[in-house]
């Protein structure tokens, strides 16, 4: 299920090395996304055992282990946070987390959209597309320099730049501890 070569800077992920990390993925989750993160996870770098760890832990918390590509919640909370960019009424729910990485906020759909030439702002039910959102969250991780800060094997760093603390931070550290084993 493989269709990306080795480039050498990472180990091409199995499906039973996905499986080992997230045991309660659903096959046809695996079927989906496994292509995806292989290709876009070597095409932004987010390769060697610190970065991949990182990064597989931090999706799978975010999405429940790949089950939901948008945020439960309705997005009111983020109703009017300059912050996030959102000073329209309205972009709070609009531009709540979608994708992999749950990106959120009118200024980080903006800056996707700039980077990667796709109307979030027009069209945020993109994100929740397997393609993009796989694309988005490793162009999103790369462009916070994530790659980097990964490499010094700082999991509740990463956590505390992708959600702003740590919420969730002992499921992410399951995540990394199974990703740092198997992704040796």
């Amino acid at each position: 299920m493989v269709l990306v070569r080795n480039t050498g800077k990472g180990k091409i992920m199995k499906v039973s090395d996905l499986k080992y990390i997230a045991p309660n993925i659903t096959t046809e989750k695996l079927n989906v996304f496994l292509p995806l993160l292989n290709q876009y996870m070597h095409e932004y770098n987010i390769c060697g055992q610190l970065r991949e760890s990182a990064f597989i832990a931090t999706i799978m918390h975010e999405t429940g282990s790949l089950r939901w590509l948008e945020e439960i919640a309705s997005g009111e909370a983020y109703e009017g946070r300059h912050d996030l960019g959102n000073v329209v009424k309205g972009d709070g729910r609009r531009y709540k987390g979608r994708g992999l990485i749950m990106l959120t906020g009118r200024a980080n759909y903006e800056r996707a959209s700039k980077a990667l030439m796709i109307d979030f702002l027009s069209n945020p039910e993109q994100l929740t597309t397997p393609k993009i959102a796989t694309l988005v969250a490793c162009w999103w991780w790369r462009d916070r320099g994530l790659n980097e800060i990964a490499d010094s094997g700082d999991i509740r760093r990463v956590t505390r730049i992708v959600n702003g603390g740590y919420n969730g931070m002992m499921d992410r550290q399951k995540f990394y501890d199974r990703a740092i084993e198997i992704l040796k």
